[in-house]
């Protein structure tokens, strides 16, 4: 099996971050030398990305607490990711969708965090506290979130997970 360091292509990037401009760079700079020299080239790629590259990629992220349409491998990740989001509790899933709906009717994107290991109910703490945000510190959080979300997905691709 060759090693994903040195042969990670644009598509296998793209499934851990949909922005173009953030794959084509750090496709750029293979072969990596280990993870922390993938995950150091990714971290300056999304550093430079404007607010367009990122909404790019955040039309990629299903809603939280929804399904990613897909049934590739970011689908499969994404659903992982967003396993604990998904509950029972009918009110738990109404205040989920409502909360998604006055976020992006609020910033015009979707709500992103790093659901990874949250359970529902701290999702939805994080979502009502960022509807306080104003619009620059909101665009910075998604950063942050991303660049988790992103470093999770490019371990697993690593790892062949």
């Amino acid at each position: 099996m060759p090693d994903i360091l040195t042969t990670v292509d644009t598509d296998d990037l793209l499934s851990c971050c949909a922005s173009r401009r953030w794959a084509e760079r750090v496709a750029a700079r293979r072969p990596f030398t280990d993870v922390d020299d993938l995950l150091a080239a990714s971290s300056a790629a999304l550093a430079d990305l404007s607010w367009d590259d990122v909404l790019e990629a955040l039309a990629a992220h299903p809603r939280i607490g929804e399904r990613h349409g897909g049934d590739g491998r970011e689908a499969g990740w994404s659903s992982q990711e967003q396993s604990a989001a998904r509950t029972p509790d009918e009110r738990l899933r109404a205040d989920l969708v409502e909360g998604n709906r006055r976020y992006e009717e609020r910033f015009d994107h979707v709500f992103l965090i790093c659901a990874t290991g949250l359970p529902v109910e701290a999702v939805l703490a994080a979502l009502r506290h960022r509807l306080t945000n104003d619009d620059a510190t909101e665009r910075k959080v998604v950063r942050e979130e991303l660049a988790k979300i992103v470093e999770l997905r490019l371990e697993k691709l690593v790892d062949g997970s």
